[in-house]
């Protein structure tokens, strides 16, 4: 079943009014990502101030999930003795039936348990799920015994909807579901009131039936045989019979013929007989009914099979090309978290941030592929979820009492706060820097993977190219070198207009956003202050919490091992740390090495012990209290302390980002294979850290970039289609794999080039050249002169028309002195407006040259990761030993020693649709 948004605090109160103080608390099942963790925190803070008894488990993958199911949702159920209750599944679930996944089925029982006789009939388990992974599991959206149910309407829950004690699934819609899936719905119930049928069953039944009419005639012949000492009495009997009827029959024929060669009209004197005309006879054989219907045809048994089994196929082609669509991105579930807060009128700043980073976190996330927007291909559906947000921002912060205050012009990028109890959310023209506040601007430009791939950061004479910019904007190397903070004042307040200056000459569009009067537009990030104690960006807070999830948290951050770097060697001192940190998170060790596996740093133990230090950076109290789910220290640091102290670890993680990649490029060690891009990591200093699928899946975002503009630049030099990959192969898929030798396996990844952001321009694009740009703004102007000239060419023939028109009514002295004047003054007019137009015709031309462009982007359409379906197929066809378990599908673990074949079967598919 699936909730309509309109309804989600409709459910809600229907969850507060149904709870009784001993009913079960709700399960918390969550993703250890950032938007997921955000969600957890909004939702966690409704339950707490309507004092809702709940408990969180994360759960990094499906065997957790199963595992989850067995250890504390079948003990909720009330077939097994407990009370029922609700589970809410937040970033993880939409992609498998999670009642399968939590136990609440068996083969052959329904997930309702309504109407049908089963071990888990009424088990009296709700199941909420919010997920931001597409496509559905259509089970869980159309599932569930719908039609014994009060409330439900082929799926989808209405007003009058109240909770069952069968319990069932119910996913929370953000819209798609209830606009996009409309024949997805009608194939599965279709299929849900038919019978089973193959076309063995057909062939099967087809069998049956000529037996039985074999039968048949068997038992007609035995029939057809008469006795001997009857026969010639009843062959006598029939001879009279016949003369007799052909006697009559000779008497009808003439004129039956004759009526029918007439059209069936009465014959006025008939030789042979004086009987009335035939319309008074309707029982007449010969006579013609208008009225009467034509016979039917009788439809055959087998034909109605062949029918059947023809409707079956095409509603199940319906929904197997629905899962055939590939993996994609819909809205994060901090943003729907969010919309129920609202319409529940509980929103405020702190909630407000949350759904900002949570929705901040899916944009950067180079997993993330989202489509288009419905009503603009030129822009995705990401980006009318920030245009609300700011609005919200702008109406529970207004901005023209925060410029009042501040003072300063509106494009500074916000550094400080107002006051010192000044906790207020910002409109910021951040520009596509890393960790501006809280590294020097040198570092700040080294190391986001837009800026480093376009300037080639990976070899002295992109450094040099990098060291000129900053002497072309006028700032020093020791400017530069300096903290943000520490910077001149005029150079942070002019720095926006000194990069945009010099942006078109080294292809870095879209580094600095636009400026629009201060109150936030297109490309505007957020800022939010906690007092005198910092300020951070919703990008820094991204990149902190990530960083937490993706190489673990510090374990001994109070002690400041990792709060205060060793300046002097921080390659060094990062990489003894990174040797020292245990594996990232696994769902599940089984099958793999079990002899090395250790209980004190399993895996399940790692994801919690680094869900919930991230769980704690997202407080939004700043507090360093007792740790109740890490027992090996007695305090933790909470909201604003934590993030800080976790800051470094963001900027080692950039770091060995950047030398990595840089490695990877230098050494051309980048793969072209058929379909995809292929590169695999087995050594260095950092193999440690990029054994979590997170932190490589970075590491392929920045690789991919770079990749996608050196092809960009071949195709520049070599013309349109040059260079080693043709035109195309710069938006092709990314596959890259790191070696876990701990556990020997390799990690493996798939971008694709509608997840991966490398060789994306800033508008989702692919990246162009200097050349390139410029070859696109002339042909543009040409195109604007061209329509301009026409527009004028086609005014003159009309002026042409128009005159000629007045001369010749002159002539015939039909012009009068007042029409003279008029026509005068009509000339006049035309004139301006001609002018007019002119002017305005460049702003119409430029509209519909973005219509155009929109155009041609609609004919792409949006991309999707197809990674899920071919690592399944690939698995099925070559037996490689690989365990997809992550719910980001495209992420698996292959054997060592299957890595070969599996990368062979992966070459000869498709990888992007």
């Amino acid at each position: 079943m699936y909730l309509p948004r309109p309804l989600l605090p409709h459910l809600y109160s229907t969850l507060l009014n149904t709870l009784t103080p001993s009913s079960s608390p709700l399960l918390l099942l969550t993703a250890p990502t950032v938007d997921a963790i955000c969600a957890l925190r909004i939702l966690t803070a409704q339950l707490k101030r309507d004092f809702i008894p709940h408990k969180v488990r994360p759960v990094g993958g499906y065997a957790e999930l199963q595992k989850a199911g067995d250890e504390e949702v079948k003990g909720m159920m009330k077939t097994a003795g407990g009370e029922g209750g609700v589970v809410v599944c937040l970033g993880c679930g939409g992609g498998v039936d999670v009642g399968e996944m939590l136990g609440l089925t068996s083969d052959g029982e329904d997930v309702d348990g309504e109407g049908v006789e089963g071990e888990n009939a009424g088990h009296g388990v709700e199941v909420w799920v919010v997920d931001a992974h597409r496509g559905w599991n259509l089970e869980n959206v159309f599932g569930g015994n719908v039609a014994a149910r009060r409330g439900v309407e082929q799926g989808k829950l209405l007003s009058t909807y109240r909770p069952r004690a069968a319990g069932g699934v119910i996913v929370w819609d953000e819209g798609d579901i209830e606009t996009d899936l409309q024949a997805e719905r009608e194939a599965y119930f279709a299929l849900q009131g038919m019978p089973e049928i193959t076309e063995e069953d057909l062939v099967a039944a087809e069998d049956d039936e000529d037996d039985v009419e074999e039968g048949a005639a068997e038992i007609g012949d035995d029939d057809a045989v008469e006795p001997p000492s009857s026969q010639t009495r009843k062959r006598k009997a029939s001879s009279q019979d016949s003369n007799a009827d052909s006697d009559i029959d000779s008497a009808d024929d003439r004129p039956a013929r004759r009526r029918r060669s007439n059209s069936g009209l009465p014959i006025p004197s008939s030789p042979t007989s004086a009987q009335p005309p035939p319309s008074s006879q309707p029982d007449s054989p010969s006579a013609i009914v208008p009225s009467s219907p034509p016979a039917r045809r009788i439809t055959t048994q087998k034909q109605l099979r062949r029918q059947l089994l023809k409707l079956r196929r095409k509603h199940e082609a319906t929904l197997e090309a629905y899962y055939d669509r590939g993996s994609w991105t819909g809205e994060p579930v901090s943003s729907i978290l969010y919309s129920l807060v609202s319409e529940l009128g509980r929103e405020d700043n702190e909630v407000l941030w949350l759904a900002v980073v949570g929705a901040e976190s899916v944009q950067l996330s180079h997993f993330t592929t989202v489509e288009r927007a419905r009503r603009s291909n030129s822009m995705t559906k990401l980006e009318p979820l920030k245009a609300v947000l700011r609005d919200e921002v702008r109406r529970l912060n207004p901005p023209a009492t925060a410029r009042r205050r501040a003072g300063v012009a509106s494009n500074d990028v916000p550094v400080s706060a107002r006051s010192a109890t000044d906790t207020s959310i910002r409109l910021s023209p951040e520009p596509r820097f890393a960790l501006i506040r809280h590294w020097s601007l040198l570092d700040s430009m080294l190391h986001p993977p837009y800026l480093a791939t376009r300037l080639h950061i990976w070899n002295e004479p992109g450094r040099k190219r990098l060291n000129k910019l900053l002497a072309k904007m006028g700032i020093s190397l020791q400017e530069a070198g300096k903290g943000y903070l520490h910077l001149d004042l005029e150079v942070k307040r002019t720095l926006g207009r000194r990069v945009g200056k010099f942006a078109e000459q080294y292809g870095l569009e879209g580094l600095v956003p636009e400026e629009s009067g201060g109150e936030g537009g297109r490309g505007w990030g957020f800022v939010r202050s906690w007092g005198w104690r910092g300020t951070l960006s919703a990008g820094d807070v991204v990149a902190i919490v990530s960083a937490i999830l993706e190489v673990g948290p510090v374990t001994n951050a109070l002690n400041g091992d990792l709060g205060r770097p060793d300046t002097s060697q921080p390659e060094r001192s990062y990489n003894h740390r990174a040797t020292a940190l245990p594996s990232p998170p696994h769902s599940s060790d089984s099958g793999q090495n079990p002899d090395e596996a250790n209980p004190a740093t399993s895996s399940e133990n790692l994801t919690t012990h680094r869900f919930f230090a991230a769980y704690d950076a997202l407080s939004p109290t700043s507090t360093t209290s007792s740790h109740l789910h890490n027992p090996q220290h007695t305090h933790t640091q909470q909201g604003l302390p934590a993030l800080l102290t976790h800051l470094p670890l963001a900027q080692h993680l950039s770091r060995a980002i950047l030398r990595t990649g840089s490695a990877l490029i230098s050494k051309n060690q980048i793969r072209h294979l058929r379909s995809f891009r292929l590169e695999i990591v087995k050594e260095g200093p950092d193999l440690g850290v990029f054994v979590d699928p997170g932190a490589l899946v970075k590491l392929g975002g920045w690789v991919g970039e770079a990749v996608g503009v050196l092809e960009g630049e071949k195709r520049g030099a070599g013309g349109k289609g040059g260079g080693k990959g043709g035109e195309g192969e710069g938006d092709g898929a990314l596959v890259l794999g790191c070696l876990d030798e701990g556990r020997g396996v390799y990690v493996v990844v798939g971008l694709g080039s509608g997840g991966a952001r490398g060789g994306r321009g800033v508008d989702g694009g692919k990246v162009r050249t200097k050349a390139e740009i410029k070859e696109r703004e002339e042909g543009r102007k040409r195109k604007v002169a061209a329509r301009l000239a026409r527009k004028a060419e086609r005014a003159r023939e009309k002026e042409q028309q128009k005159l000629a028109k007045r001369e010749r009514d002159a002539a015939n002295g039909l012009l009068d002195s007042d029409d003279e004047e008029e026509a005068g003054s009509d000339a006049t007019e035309s004139d301006a407006s001609s002018s007019s137009g002119s002017s305005g015709s460049s702003s119409d031309s430029s509209s519909d040259e973005r219509a155009d462009v929109s155009k041609g982007k609609r004919k792409g359409g949006a991309q999707r990761s197809l990674f899920a379906l071919a690592f399944q197929a690939v698995v099925a066809e070559t037996g490689a030993r690989v365990r997809i378990d992550s719910f980001e599908h495209s992420v698996v673990e292959v054997r060592k020693e299957d890595l070969a074949g599996f990368l062979e079967g992966l070459s000869l598919r498709s990888l992007v649709g």
